[in-house]
């Protein structure tokens, strides 16, 4: 690649050949005003991007008139717990906790979640009546469905069955999630790390797509927390990853029929939008249940 060439690089093809020329000083100009305005560590997020854990900030979380008080952001993990919460009708305060803003770093909620990562919670009517504190998305999923007694199969074999997916999920959403980075968010456009967690991702979605031939859920004939962790995911890969033609989503179709499925339920389609920044979803950013 000629210098001339790589100054006319755009923020989403900056490439490494670009990257050495301005390293070994060789680049034009222009490309020196792109490198240093996007090459950022972190690009976007470089601001959430520490070595170190801990609060940056003094400030308490707020707390409304629930037992159950929830920090988030309607990310898909935090969207697992809003429609968890509707869907098994529970009683609760959402608070909007904005990760761009850093919120999540403050003293309050590094509290109750050391990782400072959302979704956080508080449940102030916890086991023996004492409060408790929780974090990770699958965790706060078996708590919740564990204390309301909904969307966790009784059947010993299949409540293991369901927490096989659950916690497949868990281990799987990274692999959407460096993704969704490279593919839109990453400063540089790097082809072996978009080609490397694409792969992964349709791999994914082919078990998902096989598992739900002839099926209504994942497990057993009734919704689960299963299905709860595992469809805000699928959305964020079309919302917020635009990944509908690189991936050939419509291509799992077993997959999307599920999801329509549920984006159909009412409580899921209303949990999906709490904790969102939104402008048109406003009434949801910060929500307490009457």
């Amino acid at each position: 690649m000629s210098g001339r060439e790589i100054a006319r690089v755009t923020r989403g093809e900056i490439s490494f050949a670009a990257v050495l020329l301005f390293a070994l000083g060789a680049a034009t100009p222009t490309l020196v005003s792109a490198a240093k305005q996007y090459l950022k560590p972190g690009g976007a997020f470089a601001g959430l991007n520490s070595a170190t854990a801990g609060a940056r900030t003094q400030k308490d979380l707020p707390v409304g008139q629930h037992a159950l008080q929830l920090y988030s952001m309607a990310t898909p993990n935090g969207q697992k717990v809003t429609i968890a919460l509707e869907e098994m009708g529970l009683r609760y305060d959402a608070w909007y906790i904005g990760i761009m803003d850093q919120d999540q770093f403050t003293s309050g909620f590094v509290a109750v979640n050391p990782n400072s990562k959302i979704p956080a919670m508080v449940d102030k009517d916890g086991p023996g009546g004492k409060p408790v504190n929780l974090f990770e998305s699958g965790s706060i999923l078996l708590y919740l469905a564990e204390k309301s007694g909904k969307l966790l199969p009784k059947d010993p074999a299949l409540r293991t069955e369901c927490l096989n997916w659950l916690f497949f999920q868990v281990g799987a959403a990274p692999y959407f999630g460096q993704y969704g980075h490279f593919a839109r968010y990453a400063p540089i456009k790097i082809k072996y790390g978009i080609d490397r967690y694409a792969l992964e991702t349709k791999r994914i979605l082919s078990v998902l797509d096989q598992r739900l031939m002839g099926r209504t859920f994942l497990v057993g004939e009734e919704l689960t927390i299963a299905d709860l962790a595992w469809m805000p995911w699928v959305q964020c890969l079309s919302v917020f990853y635009k990944g509908d033609e690189p991936l050939g989503l419509s291509e799992y179709q077993e997959v999307m029929r599920w999801k329509e499925n549920l984006l159909s339920r009412p409580a899921i389609a209303k949990g999906m939008r709490i904790n969102s920044p939104a402008e048109e979803n406003q009434q949801y950013k910060e929500y307490h249940s009457s």
